[in-house]
């Protein structure tokens, strides 16, 4: 088969690129350039991880290409990440590049190259259309990618999706791959890790404000509700006796930042949710369902029951779920399959 394999300059994609190699595919690297910036210390990330993929290629003796995707990621996903942003929200800019970048316009540019099936080194399986959690539990990216449909996955590999990192980082030594102790990359998808805030100051407007209690008293101020999470613990500046605080609500409207006291207050916690924009990986499940779901990518799934009303689902969980967050996504699933998710709309506080 001829593969494309979508390289990061990573050990997992060199690694997936090594092993497609080996099983004697006839393969060729893909590298996405999404973001035009330097970081803060000067230096423009994408330029050093393209190097370690085409040193990877040239290792194998295998072909390398180079495209430039930063136009269609600041339409398509960075657009999209700063609006939810400006709406109070916390949005999922990796799920949306997933989507929108990755598994499209780079899965287009891979079939437009003669390829009959895309590769990246996700942490997931497929089976029969289905996707499928990896067996790495620590690093399963299966949350990420429920937006990719089946169709789409029936031409997709994930060469490393049934393996532990520590094994593949193993592999990618003993093939002497010069990426084998690489660090992995953190930070917004594709931008890579900066100081948050710094960098949404150069996008959106400086909009400081007040930090209140649940109960309506004042206890700070914040520079834009927009830095913050639910459930966020640091970096809010506030103090005092007692437990912590932690951010429990936003008021867009009035610039209002809300917290409460305690990791369990009930502020923080909800029995159930409502989620808009909804995607099923293969067939369309009957309702109710039965299954279990995650509102977070690092959460073990809690049993629940889904049901349909119009466009939207509400999602009751067996027990109260702590800080739903609005615009995350709430991924279902059954055993090892990922079955689906939807974007977050509001927390019940009844369900």
């Amino acid at each position: 088969m001829k593969i494309a394999i979508a390289l990061s300059g990573g050990v997992d994609s060199a690694t997936s690129l090594y092993l497609l190699k080996q099983a004697g595919h006839d393969v060729f690297g893909l590298f996405m350039k999404n973001w035009e910036e330097e970081d803060e210390s000067g230096a423009c990330i994408a330029e050093k991880d393209a190097e370690d993929a085409r040193a990877v290629c040239d290792l194998l003796g295998v072909p390398f290409y180079s495209v430039n995707f930063a136009k269609e990621y600041w339409e398509n996903v960075f657009i999209h990440f700063l609006k939810e942003l400006e709406h109070g929200h916390t949005p999922n800019p990796d799920i949306l590049c997933n989507r929108e970048i990755k598994f499209k316009v780079l899965f287009e540019k891979a079939k437009a190259l003669g390829a009959d099936f895309l590769a990246t080194g996700h942490y997931c399986q497929t089976k029969e259309g289905n996707l499928l959690k990896g067996n790495d539990s620590g690093k399963d990216q299966s949350y990420f990618l429920y937006t990719v449909k089946k169709e789409i996955l029936d031409q997709v590999l994930f060469p490393i999706g049934h393996l532990e990192k520590s094994e593949v980082r193993k592999i990618a030594e003993e093939a002497k791959l010069p990426v084998f102790n690489k660090k992995d990359s953190t930070g917004i998808c594709f931008i890579g890790k900066r100081n948050f805030r710094e960098f949404l100051e150069k996008y959106i407007p400086h909009e400081p404000g007040d930090i209140e209690t649940v109960e309506g008293k004042k206890v700070g101020t914040h520079d834009g509700i927009y830095y913050y999470t639910i459930g966020q613990r640091k970096g809010m500046g506030i103090g005092g006796p007692g437990e912590p605080w932690f951010v429990a609500g936003k008021d867009k409207e009035n610039r209002k930042l809300i917290v409460a006291q305690g990791e369990d207050h009930p502020a923080l916690l909800a029995p159930a949710l409502t989620a808009t924009e909804i995607t099923w990986v293969n067939e369309v499940p009957s309702f109710p369902l039965k299954c279990k779901a995650k509102i977070r990518y690092r959460q073990v799934e809690e049993s629940c029951t889904v049901e349909k009303k119009g466009e939207k689902l509400i999602v009751y969980f067996d027990k109260a779920q702590r800080a739903i967050t609005p615009r995350q996504s709430v991924v279902f699933y059954r055993g090892k399959t990922c079955l689906g998710g939807a974007i977050i709309e509001e927390a019940l506080s009844k369900s």
